[in-house]
């Protein structure tokens, strides 16, 4: 009696196993096809046509390692998705033997014990002097001056001018070729769908409350790719076209469309009275007042401002009138501690629609307002705010 032929490996038979304590992986493995061919001597994914991301695995590589080891695999090729190696991210010369050492380096500091033996690993082996948890760029930097140092010596300082890392680093030991090659709007196409499949996987993982093995510094890198991206320009120039009111009066001029040569018409003259007190104390930095009157001058387009610098108090001696199209420079008159109470009772009381507050957000949650309010902040102070609110907060780039 003749022994059975063996089937092939077939992943997608041992995926969701393999996975099962990875809630982020195992629902970004769900978005992407899985083919086996023996074309590729290991692993690898790609952009198909279509913009479509494709993982391509021997079969006979994955049948020799250990659970742990497939599961790592599946990380590093999954890894090169989230971190859009494949759909673009990649140096002024292109694709190079470097590159590809350099955004394994990265990846596998995250999969320290998880792959075979021939991967790349800072701090280990030709790598020993790289420590580990930097970027591919930071690799791939340092790689190239490795490259560089070791031609001058092979060419008496001359230098070789080869420009690659030697052979004893090795390579990369999944397949990295289809890496670039979608363009136009199959790329678009591609960029679009991966932000969308990593977004719910983020949210999957969310859900359970659990992102398995994907360190803090991968968490949070991966929450930013994601984040939908808001241009505070055009949040401005919305707030204060949502801020206009119509004020009505009557003409014999225009004529009456529901009494015609009965009653006189109405003219309706829109404009918007905002309030823009800008936080002047001594934790509000130049850069940040310098963007915001920046972009103020721009808005002076739109709409008449009242601007009112305060910290502790409102500086009412310098509180003044920016007029529509008027230019001016940004200037700091304060530098104590910041209260949001007496800012907002002031435009309370002059009857503003519209309230716009610049501060990094460092004081206690104040009293309601009579008007809509937003608050704009660096990023930094967004992430971070002292107080809750269901107020707008924006963060700018100073």
């Amino acid at each position: 009696m003749t022994d059975p032929i063996p089937t092939p490996f077939d992943l997608n038979k041992h995926t969701a196993r393999l996975l099962m304590s990875e809630p982020f992986f195992a629902a970004l493995s769900r978005r992407i096809n899985k083919r086996k061919s023996s074309a590729v001597p290991t692993a690898g994914v790609r952009v198909t046509e279509d913009g479509h991301f494709e993982m391509v695995y021997n079969p006979e590589f994955f049948e020799k390692l250990t659970d742990k080891q497939r599961a790592g695999v599946l990380k590093h090729e999954f890894y090169h998705l989230v971190f859009e190696h494949v759909t673009g991210r990649l140096p002024e010369a292109g694709m190079s033997k470097m590159w590809n050492i350099a955004t394994d380096l990265a990846i596998n500091s995250h999969l320290v014990g998880e792959l075979p033996e021939q991967c790349c690993m800072p701090g280990e082996g030709p790598f020993a002097d790289l420590e580990k948890g930097k970027s591919a760029e930071f690799y791939f930097a340092a790689l190239k001056k490795k490259a560089e140092e070791q031609d001058e010596q092979e060419g008496d300082g001359e230098g070789s001018g080869s420009g690659e890392p030697s052979d004893q680093m090795g390579d990369s030991f999944d397949d990295h070729s289809g890496w670039g090659e979608a363009t136009g709007t199959s790329q678009d196409i591609a960029k679009e769908r991966l932000k969308d499949a990593v977004k719910k996987a983020a949210e999957e993982a969310q859900k359970a409350n659990s992102w398995g093995t994907v360190s803090a510094s991968c968490r949070k890198d991966i929450l930013e790719r994601i984040a939908t991206r808001i241009d505070w320009r055009k949040v401005l120039r919305y707030f204060i076209k949502t801020s206009q009111r119509a004020n009505k009066t009557r003409t014999v001029k225009r004529l009456n469309k529901r009494y015609p040569y009965i009653h006189a018409g109405s003219r309706v003259k829109r404009q918007a009275r905002i309030a823009i007190s800008i936080d002047q104390s001594g934790s509000v930095d130049d850069g940040m007042l310098s963007a915001f009157f920046s972009e103020l001058n721009k808005l002076a387009e739109l709409a008449e401002f009242t601007v009112i610098p305060f910290d502790t108090e409102v500086a009412e001696d310098h509180v003044y009138i920016w007029k529509r199209n008027e230019t001016r420079k940004w200037e700091r008159v304060r530098y104590g501690g910041t209260d949001f109470n007496p800012p907002t009772k002031y435009v309370n009381e002059k009857g503003f629609d519209g309230h716009i507050v610049l501060t990094d957000l460092m004081a206690q949650k104040p009293i309601p307002s009579k008007c809509q309010r937003m608050w704009m902040t660096t990023k930094q102070y967004a992430e971070r705010p002292y107080f809750k609110t269901t107020e707008r907060i924006i963060a700018i780039d100073s």
